[in-house]
């Protein structure tokens, strides 16, 4: 006989959703993603291009439609899509198109990938609720989600495996304190 109670087995295979963002550059949006109670994983990407099975250096070229995302693993019991729209949107300047930052091309661009109807409704709702915050015209995308393909290995978890790296010190570092101090971000976890 099992000594785990029905609920806590249901609770240990709670099933998970999937959001999928993009804006700017797929390693600061890993690294700031990574640090949301509730995610479970993160990976580093590709999406919403016409290329099969796109490569970084393609994706660098700007031809193959493909924006840099990060696809988002999340318990919906402990983090809503609403939330993480909430976090996407105070993570990056939704309002400069095809740019974050020096990261220039449409591969940067800012973009919300959903993957049902009810995460489309949140994101045109959660792109409106944003737009009070900014004086210029939010220009992320909303699509639904089409073919993600995963990064290279060494794009996966780069902030953490490489801190020390100049972009990592200088863009990501910087921005994921700022996020922390403001309270959108956990300061002390990462996603297992």
């Amino acid at each position: 006989m099992s000594s785990i109670s029905p609920s806590a087995a249901n609770a240990a295979v709670a099933p998970t959703e999937v959001a999928v963002f993009g804006s700017g550059c797929f390693w600061c949006t890993e690294a700031v993603f990574e640090r949301v109670p509730g995610v479970k994983r993160v990976v580093s990407g590709y999406t919403g291009g016409h290329l099969l099975n796109p490569t970084y250096q393609q994706i660098c070229e700007g031809t193959t439609g493909h924006a840099e995302v990060t696809r988002i693993e999340f318990d919906p019991t402990a983090v809503s899509f609403v939330q993480l729209l909430e976090v996407f949107f105070d993570s990056h300047d939704p309002t400069t198109l095809n740019r974050q930052g020096a990261d220039e091309g449409t591969q940067y661009r800012s973009a919300i990938f959903y993957t049902n109807e009810a995460q489309r409704v949140a994101a045109e709702a959660g792109k409106q609720a944003a737009q009070q915050g900014w004086d210029d015209p939010i220009v992320t995308e909303i699509t639904a989600l089409g073919k993600f393909y995963d990064a290279e290995d060494y794009h996966q978890d780069y902030f953490k495996n490489n801190p020390n790296a100049g972009y990592c010190s200088f863009v990501i570092k910087p921005k994921v304190k700022k996020l922390q101090e403001k309270g959108v971000i956990s300061p002390d976890r990462t996603a297992k």
